[in-house]
């Protein structure tokens, strides 16, 4: 069952056409999702110099990346989701299914089961869950087992499941559909997972237990030490400058007209909602990446729509998976007119960028389907 799609917002930085160019910019948790005590995962991976996880089979990786870029659609306000915290999740419970087939599609064989869960003890389960899909997912209906790479009770993934390979069929047995799913679920309806707290939470619902949060924790951090490593590792000269001066803003205030080359200013009067920049120090989108590309000697218009004739456009068509770090990232209102752009953003890569959204918040990370309207990038670098 999907959940239903959800309104983002349209603007953070807009074009201005009168006598001047505005400035831009699941399951309750009694239904336990989790079956890590009746399949513990082997812990016998670990992380490749390069930051891609040497446990984690390419396609569940690419399944974990593209979930992180789809899951906006879903869930709107979530913060903060990335691909080391379902690979943290995955890793836990079934090892990534290392040891299984995994089609081009995403279909995995053979498919993964869960213990049933009984109450009989075996794999650590000592509570009865009742058949609730007839044997659909799991492959009995003498009771509950959880099934897929994250362990999905059926009855739960009735709530979160949804389709992301576009087959129509939302399949906890399929890695893109189930990783999409768990972003889903870890989401809730829009946690902030930067925030230590809002993650540990979002890893408890998987399962009550101290212990099982610990070792998750400590999957996701290194996972997480491994993505730093892999998305900037190999990027060198002004293509790390524009993304290394990007992020040293995170924290920065929004500010409606704010920012340029030179750094953070005050800003202007008035975003369309009426937010004034006026008293507040900061940035704007396309203030921010003018400051960030000056710092490679690299001067923008300052207007979002402008910036998109600048570089080696990027056409809408060909995704999100086509940029690379350090391309802008445009948004429009009318996708394909570019004189209708009204956000700029600057990609770091694994389906994030660096983005100053719109007044009453900070220079953040934020994935790339957070904006409506995605517009194709420019290659400047």
């Amino acid at each position: 069952m999907r959940r239903r799609r959800g309104r983002k917002a349209k603007w953070g930085c807009v074009v201005g056409m009168l006598l001047f160019a505005a400035v831009c910019c699941a399951a309750p948790v009694g239904n336990a999702i989790s079956a890590y005590v009746a399949l513990t995962a082997q812990d016998d991976g670990g992380i490749a110099e390069g930051g891609s996880a040497a446990d984690i089979p390419p396609r569940m990786l690419a399944a974990y990346k593209k979930a992180v870029q789809q899951v906006g659609k879903y869930v709107p306000k979530c913060r903060g989701m990335r691909w080391p915290v379902l690979a943290g999740i995955a890793k836990v419970e079934s090892n990534h299914g290392v040891g299984r087939n995994i089609a081009g599609n995403g279909d995995i064989r053979p498919k993964i089961y869960g213990v049933l869960l009984n109450g009989s003890g075996a794999g650590g389960n000592t509570t009865v869950f009742k058949d609730t899909d007839g044997g659909k997912w799991d492959g009995t209906s003498q009771g509950e087992r959880a099934v897929g790479p994250f362990q999905f009770l059926p009855s739960t993934w009735e709530g979160v499941g949804t389709d992301a390979g576009g087959d129509k069929i939302a399949d906890p047995h399929n890695a893109d559909d189930a990783a999409l799913g768990a972003a889903i679920y870890l989401c809730g309806n829009g946690r902030d997972l930067t925030k230590r707290a809002q993650l540990k939470a979002a890893i408890l619902q998987y399962n009550q237990s101290g212990e099982y949060v610990a070792n998750v924790l400590g999957w996701i951090d290194q996972y997480t030490a491994a993505a730093k490593d892999s998305e900037l590792k190999n990027v060198t000269g002004k293509v790390r400058t524009v993304i290394e001066a990007a992020l040293s803003q995170r924290g920065v205030l929004y500010s409606w007209g704010g920012g340029n080359a030179n750094g953070k200013s005050t800003g202007s009067c008035c975003s369309p909602s009426g937010k004034s920049g006026t008293g507040i120090k900061g940035f704007d989108c396309s203030g921010l990446t003018q400051y960030a590309y000056a710092r490679a000697g690299i001067s923008l218009p300052r207007v979002a729509s402008a910036q998109a004739g600048v570089g080696q456009r990027i056409p809408a068509s060909l995704g999100t998976l086509a940029l690379k770090p350090g391309d802008l990232v445009f948004y429009a209102t009318a996708p394909g007119r570019d004189a209708t752009i009204y956000h700029v953003g600057i990609y770091v890569g694994s389906g994030q960028m660096v983005n100053a959204p719109k007044p009453g918040t900070v220079v953040r990370l934020d994935g790339v389907n957070t904006m409506s309207g995605f517009a194709g990038g420019a290659r400047l670098l």
